[in-house]
């Protein structure tokens, strides 16, 4: 049982240590900063739903448009769609203009919120067309076609890279099924060996080579589009 409650504790340990250098994590009172890798990954996931979103909801404005509404009445019919994250962060929007923000002020307000590169063409779009008056609707059907396509080359890129992505998990993964099913099936080989000081050199060592092979495999396959 000793054995077994080492070995448990050295694989939090080295959880602990490869979390801590891979996502940056700084603990601080028993949570972690805004700078984490789980924020991270929800900021990310949030802002690839409202890019996905962009395209109806320029649609949806651009009619709204066509059909005599105003530009904050044409933001209001994506509010009204209900289709979270994109009509949530023009709800803010829209509360930011009734409380007396600006309305560029507004606008560059959202698209540092939001981080998203789509969106800063339409500010940018919106922005120019109140000053020089060009057509809005035009500008929100070919951005939004601009968006369409390049979500689409997006895709077939991500089915391309799927297999080397599928790969480097594999490979990634196989170590450490392997050390599990010969301390599982050989235990009396493997948890001495783990709780000697080469056996934890050697587990140190692996994960850094696996976290150095996972980096270069993720930037072979990641494709800026």
């Amino acid at each position: 049982m000793i054995e077994w409650a080492l070995v448990a504790l050295f694989g939090i340990a080295v959880f602990c240590a490869v979390w801590f250098l891979l996502s940056g994590i700084k603990v601080k009172t028993g949570w972690q900063n805004e700078s984490g890798f789980i924020a991270r990954f929800l900021d990310s996931r949030r802002r690839q739903k409202f890019n996905d979103q962009l395209p109806q909801a320029l649609s949806t404005m651009s009619n709204a448009l066509r059909a005599g509404f105003s530009i904050s009445q044409a933001f209001d019919s994506v509010v009204e769609l209900g289709v979270q994250p994109i009509s949530e962060e023009f709800d803010i929007l829209q509360r930011q203009l009734r409380v007396g923000m600006g309305f560029d002020e507004a606008l560059e307000s959202m698209a540092s919120r939001v981080g998203s590169e789509d969106f800063v063409l339409v500010t940018g779009a919106i922005s120019i067309s109140r000053k020089t008056g060009g057509n809005v609707t035009e500008i929100f059907d070919k951005i939004s076609e601009t968006i369409r396509a390049r979500m689409k080359v997006a895709r077939r890129v991500r089915s391309l890279t799927a297999q080397g992505r599928m790969q480097g998990i594999i490979v990634s993964a196989m170590p450490v099924f392997l050390g599990v099913a010969l301390t599982l099936l050989k235990p009396k080989m493997m948890i001495p060996f783990l709780c000697s000081f080469v056996g934890i050199v050697s587990v140190f060592v692996m994960f850094g080579l696996i976290a150095v092979g996972w980096f270069f495999i993720s930037k072979i396959i990641k494709i800026d589009v």
